[in-house]
């Protein structure tokens, strides 16, 4: 089978180094990768650098080669173009049509998917200039996806760092999975819950589950891919953040409901994912509980925790919202999930079974999605981002 062909452009900015950690995914992976970098960005890397990593000389320039007309002729045959790092002037060339080197012309001539991974000071990336070319990029299907937060150049930390390098490869390889151009999520904002509460019982012990967070992380990819803006509120998974999302992090169940409803006021979808303990300790002990010689442990009192997805699904923040439930049984996997899906009163509930090496932590899933029309899908056996995009897909034709 033929390579699935990839233009990595790189602009000039400090972060142009860890390009080279994405080129390297991509063409472990099995992608035929050309790299074109600015010629800003060969100050941080040379060009012998990404033909030595690539297996490909590196375009820099639009007079070199002239019979073969790169600059047009490299978009033409590409599958998929990914900056990476975009700057605020590579973004503003692109949102303007601007072409005055190879890549911008090869962003011209592309008729692939388009994704951008933004890295620039948090005040250049929040400046009303670039939030309007990023608009206008998104408009026309470009996936922008969100710059991370952290450290940036200097002693500033803040919003515009690159994202992970191997989140980024998560993106791009989700986009070339759907094959298709247009990202069917753009202009959308869905929140996720993902991974499991621990309600404390001391400073020491808690009250959780065995939930990985890895499903959550898979809708919260496959959605950036999709070209939706992503809430991501995760608990306790300990799980790099995903490229492009907003990450809220909390504990507990009640912390967890909090952020969701925050979140939710403006999302036009909200997935359940994360694993609520239904139930928390009566009381919190300030110390350690400690155990007493030739004594029972005191009975554990427990209460009950807020039920957020009924919550949501009963007063829903915004008209013709999509609220999707995740629902895990041990048996009678079905007949409870429908009774779930009448009680919870959400759109849409995916059940699966759960149980020892079933779902938690495994990088495969399989599920039976319920819509509160009757509508049964099953999904068999399979990566968690499958499922995750067939969950997109239902909720799609939900959307108002």
């Amino acid at each position: 089978m033929e390579k699935p062909r990839i233009v990595l452009g790189v602009s000039g900015g400090i972060a142009a180094y860890k390009a080279c950690e994405l080129l390297r995914r991509l063409t472990e992976s099995g992608h035929d990768v050309r790299v074109v970098p600015t010629a800003a960005s060969l100050n941080f890397v040379g060009a012998a650098t990404w033909s030595a990593l690539s297996g490909h000389p590196a375009a820099t320039e639009v007079w070199s080669d002239v019979h073969e007309v790169p600059h047009v002729r490299i978009g033409q045959g590409a599958d998929l173009v990914v900056v990476a790092p975009a700057t605020a002037d590579l973004l503003a060339k692109a949102a303007h049509g601007l072409a005055d080197d190879l890549l911008t012309n090869t962003l011209l001539t592309a008729r692939c998917p388009v994704v951008f991974a933004p890295a620039m000071h948090t005040e250049m990336w929040e400046h009303p200039a670039t939030q309007e070319n990023v608009a206008t990029l998104r408009r026309r299907g470009a996936i922008v996806i969100e710059p991370a937060v952290g450290r940036l150049t200097g002693v500033d930390t803040g919003k515009g760092r690159l994202p992970d390098p191997g989140e980024i490869f998560e993106v791009c390889r989700g986009v070339l999975a759907r094959g298709v151009t247009a990202p069917d999520l753009a202009g959308r904002h869905v929140v996720i819950s993902a991974g499991g509460t621990r309600e404390p019982l001391d400073p020491v012990r808690y009250l959780g589950n065995r939930s990985s967070g890895k499903q959550g992380y898979a809708l919260a990819r496959t959605a950036v891919a999709r070209g939706a803006r992503v809430t991501l509120i995760e608990a306790n998974t300990q799980l790099p953040d995903p490229a492009g999302v907003d990450v809220i992090h909390v504990d507990t169940a009640v912390r967890l409901r909090e952020a969701v409803l925050k979140a939710a006021a403006e999302a036009d979808a909200v997935v359940m994912a994360a694993a609520v303990a239904d139930f928390r300790p009566a009381e919190y002990a300030s110390g350690k509980i400690k155990k007493k010689d030739g004594q029972e442990p005191a009975p554990l009192a427990l209460v009950r925790n807020p039920d957020i997805l009924a919550e949501l699904s009963a007063d829903r923040p915004r008209a013709g919202q999509v609220i999707v439930g995740f629902a895990a049984e041990t048996d009678d996997v079905l007949a409870n999930g429908r009774r779930k899906l009448r009680h919870k009163g959400c759109d849409l509930l995916v059940v699966n079974e759960v149980g020892e090496d079933k779902t938690f932590g495994s990088e495969e899933n399989e599920a039976v999605v319920l819509a509160a029309d009757g509508e049964e899908t099953p999904v068999p056996y399979g990566p968690k981002e499958a499922l995750a995009d067939t969950v997109w897909s239902l909720v799609l034709p939900r959307l108002l």
